[in-house]
């Protein structure tokens, strides 16, 4: 047996998924899924607002409620829910748009999912696995002359990209700290996608420095999930990887990342699984994902089925989908990457999206090595939009948006019940206004281009000015940190 063998051998373990069954079967029932979306009352207007009250008061939505809001056809009724929609984001969340940076360490996989240009079958994949000092020269590059606070780490499932590959290039990261115009860029707070793990490994992961833990079900259909996942690869069993979620929250890690790749089934299915997955982490593990991404499927170099899925999902559609879960899922934060176009992205922040990627490379090696980053071997699908963090910065600005850069909350205890709690009475978003001022100074001063940094701080001027005429008791102590970020301390919060 080969030590790949070996190691695939041992990855999955039954008692942790069987004690989450009921009665010998998984939370997602296809046949009364798909009985509530055929037999959803036709939507009238009372309905649909009685619907998007129990939204606007931060209350996760029924599978019967969400059912009706995916049959709203009418465009008034449609645009009642988008404006609702961007009320819900800025209520939870403010005037604010989260950025960061995906950071792939390396493409080995031992699947062969359909429509992955990264899997196992693909022979003109150019494989590759960074090493410490190749991850410290990506690490200074994202930190030192882009500006990211945040970066998602993202691991093929290879035993050489296994749990201690992943606590270790952790390590690497944290530890780069680089001398910038006026103070020093670093990654503050690493969130990872990975493959399903133990309970044991996921304790390892939490106490390594972990900010949130993602695993997508890709699709929570049990007859196309078999078929894009082939019998015999550790990714086929359909319920190891369901219940990741709930052994990571097991294993003391408070926040999650839930998501599928919109374009592999009938995308009103897989929005109403998404919220049977969010209804049933709160039932049993007391709170519901912190976050919720919305990839949608893009060509991919050696996949054919990427390109010729019958389930392709039209922009409009895209956008509906965002508007859905951002009323069934109200407390939830919202990613949408580049993945999708430059237009399409400015249209889901209407639709109450609240984080998103910018200066994005998803090749290996890409940020720090000269060469094509768009290189096809090199990466997993095709971006839609590579536009610079500076870029970015600057349209959210002419938007009305500020851009967060804090990290404060998870290095405060700010996570999990304490972070859902506060998100659905409103305080975390009022609360977090005053640390992404501050990192917002911070970035524009630090990284900013003179065009960039003139209308963000037009921008920053009217949040400074919500915030004394919102919390004129706490405004004297933010304001003196702000003028500590203007002469130059660097990651100061409150």
């Amino acid at each position: 047996m080969s030590a790949e063998t070996a190691w695939i051998a041992g990855r999955i373990k039954q008692d942790q998924i069987d004690k989450y069954l009921a009665g010998g079967l998984d939370f997602i029932d296809d046949a009364a899924i798909w009985k509530k979306i055929e037999t959803a009352p036709e939507p009238d207007l009372s309905t649909v607002r009685a619907i998007l009250a129990r939204s606007l008061a931060v209350q996760t939505l029924t599978p019967d409620e969400l059912a009706i809001l995916i049959r709203v056809k009418d465009p008034e009724m449609l645009q009642e829910m988008e404006a609702a929609a961007l009320t819900i984001k800025k209520q939870v969340y403010d005037n604010r748009i989260v950025t960061f940076a995906p950071l792939y360490m390396g493409n080995y996989c031992v699947n062969n999912c359909a429509y992955c240009g990264f899997k196992h079958e693909n022979v003109t994949a150019k494989r590759r696995v960074l090493s410490m000092e190749e991850i410290r020269r990506e690490t200074e590059s994202l930190a030192g002359k882009i500006g990211h606070k945040r970066i998602i780490a993202v691991y093929g499932e290879h035993p050489l990209t296994g749990i201690d590959y992943i606590l270790e290039s952790m390590k690497t990261i944290y530890d780069v700290k680089v001398p910038t115009k006026h103070g020093y860029g670093n990654i503050r707070r690493i969130n990872v996608n990975a493959a399903p793990m133990s309970i044991e490994e996921l304790i390892r992961l939490r106490d390594g420095g972990l900010g949130t833990y993602q695993v997508f079900q890709e699709t929570y259909h049990h007859e196309t999930y078999a078929k894009l996942h082939p019998k015999g690869t550790l990714k086929s069993d359909y319920r190891w990887r369901l219940y990741a979620m709930h052994r990571a929250m097991e294993a003391g890690i408070d926040d999650v990342g839930i998501g599928v790749l919109f374009g592999l089934y009938d995308w009103r299915f897989e929005v109403m699984a998404l919220l049977q997955h969010a209804i049933h982490l709160e039932a049993t593990m007391g709170i519901g994902p912190h976050t919720v991404s919305f990839p949608r499927m893009e060509p991919a170099f050696g996949s054919a089925f990427a390109s010729d899925s019958p389930y392709k999902v039209s922009d409009e559609d895209f956008l509906k989908i965002i508007t859905l879960i951002r009323l069934a899922i109200p407390y939830a934060g919202m990613i949408v990457t580049a993945r999708e176009t430059a237009a399409i992205r400015r249209r889901s922040i209407n639709c109450g999206i609240t984080q998103t990627d910018a200066s994005t490379k998803i090749g290996i090696g890409a940020y720090s090595e000269a060469g094509n980053a768009q290189e096809s071997e090199r990466q997993q699908f095709i971006l839609g939009d590579t536009r610079s963090l500076d870029e970015l910065v600057r349209d959210f600005a002419q938007m009305g948006y500020i851009t967060s850069f804090c990290t404060a909350g998870y290095r405060c205890g700010r996570t999990g019940k304490c972070i859902m709690d506060l998100l659905r009475s409103g305080k975390e978003g009022k609360f977090c206004k005053l640390n992404a001022v501050l990192t917002f100074q911070e970035w524009l001063d630090d990284f900013a281009t003179s065009e960039t940094r003139e209308i963000g701080l037009k921008v920053m001027e009217k949040e400074v000015e919500e915030i004394r005429a919102r919390n004129p008791q706490g405004f004297p102590a933010f304001y003196n940190f702000l003028e500590r970020v203007r002469n130059r301390e660097r990651d100061l919060f409150l």
